[in-house]
C-alpha cells in the first residue's frame, strides 16, 4: 500500500501548480475504507488564495463519500522534510486522530514517518466540541 501510496504522491506532485514558489508537493490520504486521494498543491497570483496539496486530497476524500483518514502521504523535492503545514496539520485532525501514521517522503521514497500526534501535540479536534 505504501508503494502504491508513493507513485500516486509522485504523480501529483509532478502535476502541481506551483509557478510563483517552484515548490511542487503531492499529497495522500488513505480513508479508513481503504481508498487512496491524491491531491497536489495549487498556486495562485493572489498568493493566499492557493491550495495545499494535503488539502487537495482530504477535499478529494470527502467528495469521495469518506470521512476517516487513517494514513497520509506528503512528497516533496529538496534536502529537508517536507511536512504538513500547521494548516494541513490541522485539516488532517479534523478527520484523524492523533495515532495516524504521516510518512513524509522525497521523490526517492520514505523518508521518516511520525503519528500526528507528534506533528500536532494536544490538538484540537471535533471531540472537543462535543
Amino acid at each position: 500500500m505504501l508503494e502504491r501510496m508513493i507513485d500516486l504522491a509522485r504523480d501529483a506532485m509532478n502535476r502541481a501548480y506551483a509557478p510563483y514558489s517552484g515548490f511542487q508537493v503531492g499529497a495522500v490520504v488513505r480513508g479508513a475504507n481503504g481508498g487512496l486521494f491524491a491531491g497536489c498543491n495549487v498556486e495562485n497570483a493572489a498568493y493566499p488564495q492557493g491550495c495545499c496539496a494535503e488539502a487537495a486530497a482530504v477535499a478529494a476524500m470527502v467528495l469521495a463519500g469518506e470521512n476517516r483518514i487513517a494514513e497520509v502521504l506528503v512528497m516533496g523535492r529538496g534536502e529537508q522534510l517536507v511536512s504538513p503545514c500547521g494548516g494541513c496539520r490541522q485539516r488532517i485532525r479534523e478527520f484523524a486522530d492523533d495515532s495516524a501514521p504521516v510518512h513524509i517522503c522525497g521523490e526517492e521514497g520514505l523518508r521518516k514517518t511520525l503519528t500526528l500526534g507528534e506533528l500536532l501535540p494536544l490538538s484540537f479536534g471535533p471531540g472537543h466540541l462535543k
